[in-house]
Formats: structure tokens, sequence, C-alpha cells
């Protein structure tokens, strides 16, 4: 099986990319955890761009141990001697030089002819070796290069003393077909390749990156240069994870193999994102919060018969602990039911067929159900022993210019009963309109209201202590709707003293006279 060497430039290429910019201590952290990670070679930077970027370089040249550290230099002698300073540190240390070869940087960037930065090339190659046996070239903007000068140049560097030849596609023009075309054209046509690794540096213009560099490694490169999260100067490069990732999973097809250890890569990435700030998108693969994450009840139920229905790899293998079933409006009984029975709950088929139409109640005014909805769902909807009266319409109105008012309307089996009422806010005149329909008067001793869970659209528990004559009782309930909460709260409330009086067999009047008293509590 071939092996594979990953070249990590997080801390070079991705560093560079607006926003993610990082001090030297930061930059300490995650290369030690990218030696951890076990990649072949960290770029950890480009000691002549700054002072700071050549002391970050010369620090986790002295402090990282295990992959080569190499450093960025121009085909400049000062470029290569300012790497070297900072290099020479490191256990295995690597000079990576580079100049452009395309015609296009050619004439309007460095405004040479092809001989001159052929001769330079080989110049710094040369110097560079004075220093390091490890020395790697880059031909920048190579895929818009003269191919026949670019073998030219290839094969004088590699003459030179070059130990490993890069190939980047600088500005992510290449289509996977054509990119692997140019890595076997070069192995065809220098004749001492066989003296040098060909690398790849593939950019994500056209969300291409990873797919030219696998098939790149198809057609002969052996080293692929990559980032953490795919971070790097404009759309970015190819991502670490989603290289290794395609090797390691597609196997049968790809038989080349990376010493990285997987278990790693998400731990990675989050220091990454935590580090600069910046999260991956959600559907990123690999790393990204829904990659592992199912809420279609058609993929739920199938992933909780067999992972392998929906799942091309483990969560495990890249460090996660498991697979994340999202119960959303899409999902299924399957899901749901599993979800409670994963927190202790067990209902009967009754309680759970209540529980799961409540749950896609919520699931339409809510994007993603927690545990601690699902806890409220089944207090509030199952956990009940009696409700004389049901809340079957609350509207409440208020405003700094307007007079609080709430209409509420309740249901005792078969009957409906509306009122309204006005009160010093929306809660207090919904508090009132109960009192006036269940004729059940009582003093507020205390309320409390707290979000279950996170995000704007988060359920409100509301919790309110009364005074009934003495018979001090709690009542809870819950709702997206802090109104509605605070309702259920008082009614729930209401309901224990309601009950308690019908079972004594004491009278309950309404204030328009209904007696209540002959009627059976309702079923919750």
């Amino acid at each position: 099986m071939g092996k594979i060497i990953i070249f990590d430039t997080t801390l070079r290429d991705g560093e560079q990319s607006p926003g993610f910019s990082m001090n030297i201590e930061e930059k300490i952290i995650v290369a030690k955890q990218l030696a951890r990670l076990n990649v072949d070679v960290i770029e950890a930077g480009f000691p002549i761009a700054s002072e700071g970027d050549f002391e970050a370089v010369k620090e986790i040249a002295k402090n990282v141990k295990g992959p080569t550290i190499a450093g960025l230099s121009r085909v400049i002698v000062k470029d290569i001697d300012r790497a070297w300073e900072a290099l020479k540190h490191a256990k295995k240390a690597r000079i990576h030089t580079f100049v452009a070869t395309s015609d296009i940087h050619l004439k309007h960037q460095l405004k040479k002819g092809r001989e001159e930065v052929l001769d330079d090339a080989v110049k710094a190659v040369r110097y560079a070796k004075r220093y390091t046996k490890d020395v790697e070239f880059s031909a920048m903007d190579a895929v818009r290069s003269d191919i026949d000068y670019l073998c030219q140049v290839i094969e004088a560097v590699i003459d030179a003393g070059a130990t490993t030849v890069n190939i980047p596609d600088t500005v992510g023009y290449a289509i996977p077909d054509e990119f692997g075309g140019m890595i076997k054209t070069i192995r065809e046509n220098v004749f001492n390749i066989n003296k040098a690794i060909i690398s790849v540096h593939c950019h994500n213009d056209l969300g291409l990156a990873v797919s030219n560099s696998i098939s790149a490694v198809q057609n002969g490169a052996r080293q692929i240069e990559c980032t953490i999260n795919g971070i790097g100067e404009r759309a970015g490069n190819a991502s670490l994870e989603e290289v290794v990732m395609a090797l390691k999973v597609r196997r049968d097809f790809l038989p080349y193999a990376t010493g990285v250890k997987t278990k790693e890569i998400h731990k990675t990435s989050r220091l990454l994102s935590t580090i600069t700030g910046i999260s991956v998108q959600p559907n990123k693969a690999i790393v990204g919060e829904n990659a592992f994450a199912h809420e279609s009840g058609i993929h739920q139920d199938g992933v909780l018969k067999e992972r392998t229905t929906y799942e091309i790899m483990t969560p495990e293998s890249i460090g996660l602990k498991k697979s994340k079933i999202v119960l959303g409006k899409h999902s299924g009984r399957h899901a749901f039911s599993k979800r409670l029975e994963d927190l202790g709950i067990k209902l009967n088929k009754e309680e759970l067929d209540k529980a799961f139409l409540r749950f896609k109640r919520l699931a339409d005014m809510k994007k993603e159900i927690f545990d601690e909805d699902l806890e409220v769902i089944v207090e509030d909807e199952i956990a009940k022993t009696e409700e004389v009266f049901k809340l079957d319409y609350l509207q409440a109105t208020t405003g700094n210019q307007t007079i609080p008012t709430a209409t509420v309307r309740l249901m005792k089996g078969n009957q409906i009963i509306q009122d309204a009422s006005i009160g010093d806010g929306p809660v207090d005149a919904a508090y009132k309109a109960i009192e006036r329909i269940t004729g059940i008067q009582g003093k507020l001793l205390s309320y409390s209201i707290r979000a279950v869970t996170g995000g704007k659209d988060a359920i409100g528990e509301v919790v309110v202590k009364v005074n009934f004559n003495g018979d001090m009782v709690t009542g809870k309930g819950a709702s997206t709707d802090v109104i509605e909460a605070s309702a259920k709260a008082y009614l729930n409330a209401v309901n224990k003293v309601a009950g308690k009086k019908i079972r004594r067999g004491q009278g309950v009047k309404g204030s328009r006279g209904q007696d209540f008293s002959s009627l059976k509590p309702s079923n919750p």
C-alpha cells in the first residue's frame, strides 16, 4: 500500500487567510496538536515575512517533536538564510523554496524571462542544500504554466538537489482529469523524477481542491499539502480531514495510506476553530456539526437499525463519541421513542402517542428539540393525574400605550367557557380571566421563568406558587410562548384545587354560575 505524505500548511498558507491570524503561543499550541495528529510535515510559517512569523517557526522548531518542520522562502538568498536561522533547531528541518513558472506571473509579477527564473530556481535549491538535505521546490501557478517549461524546471531543480517537487494549483483552476494528467506527464517526461517525491498543493476556488489532490495521487503524487478545516488563501486549500478520510474510507479504490491518527481529527478541527474564533459551516464534510447528524425520520430509522445504511464512516473514527440524532419536525416515532428510552423515560403506547403528538406540534415551532424539551413534554402532557380545566385558546394584547387584556377559553369535558379580563400586564390579565371562568380565586406568591434550552425559540418553563385560602399550591407550565406557559402554570395550580374540591364533593362554580361540581376531571 503506497504511503502518502501529509504536509500540513495550516500555520503558513492557512494563517495567511483573512481572520485566521495567530500569535506565537497559539501557533505553538496548534503545532503540538498537529504532531499528535501525526502529520508528516508541518509548514510552520514564512520566516522572512515578519519578526512574529520568524519567532513562531523558531519556537515550533525547538519545541515540537515528531514531524518535519518546514519554513517557506522565495528563491532569494536572504529568505533562505532567514528560514534556516528559524529552522536550525529542529530535529528534522525542511527548506521550502518557490518561484512562479507561469507566463502570466513571469510577465506581470516577476517581470522576468523563463531562463532567468530557471536559473533563480536552481541557484536557490543549491544554496538551501548547503543547510539541509531536505529541500522542497514549488513551481507556483504550475497548472497555468507551459508543460514543457515546467518539466524543464522540475528536472533542473532535482539535479540541483531538490528532494520534493511541488506542483501547485495556486489559483484553484484545474479540473481533476486535467490535473491528474499533468502529474502523469511530469512522471513520464522528467527523466530524474524518481529522485524526488511529487507533491501537490491545491486551492479550492472551484471547490475541487480535494478531488484534484486525489486525482494527483492516482497519477503518481506521493505528498499532499493541505490544511485543517481547509482554511487558506481565498476559498482555502485542500482539507486535510477530507483528504485523509477519503483515502481511509475508499481504500478499496485508493490503495494508499497515511500516518494520520484520525481519532485526533475532530479535536484538531475544534482547537483551530476555538483559537481563531471561526467555526466551520455545519454541513462541512467530516468535521461539520451536521456531518454525523440525522434529522430525517427515514434516515434516523435506518441508522438506528443499522448504522451503515446512512453512514460511510464511524464518528468514532474521527474522535467523536457517537452520531447525533437530531429531533425536529422531520423526525419519526422510532427516533423519538429511542431518545426517551435513552433518557430513562418509559411510556406505554397511549402515553407515547400523546407525547409524540405534542412533540410534533413543538417541532413545527422549533428548529431543534433538545432533551430538556422532551422532559418538559413528558411532564406537561403525560405526568398529569387529572385536568379539570384545559386551556383551549389564549389571546393577549399589551403595549406601553395599550391596556393589557387577555381572552381565555377553557374546556371542561364538552363544555367551552370563555371570558376576558384586563390586568397590570398580559400575564396578570390571563390569570384574572382564568379566575373569572373557574371561580377559584388565588393569591400569587411567587412567579419564576427559565429557558429550558438555548436559543431564541427556547421553551420557557414557568413555575408559580399560589395561595388558595391557605392552601399553598405549585403550578408548572411550559411553552415556546411565555404568556402561554404562564397561563398553563396558573391553570395547573387551579386544576389541583378544583380536582380536590370535586373529590371532596365541594362546589366548583364559575363566575357566571356554571356548576362544574358534578363533572369528573378530564383525562390529560
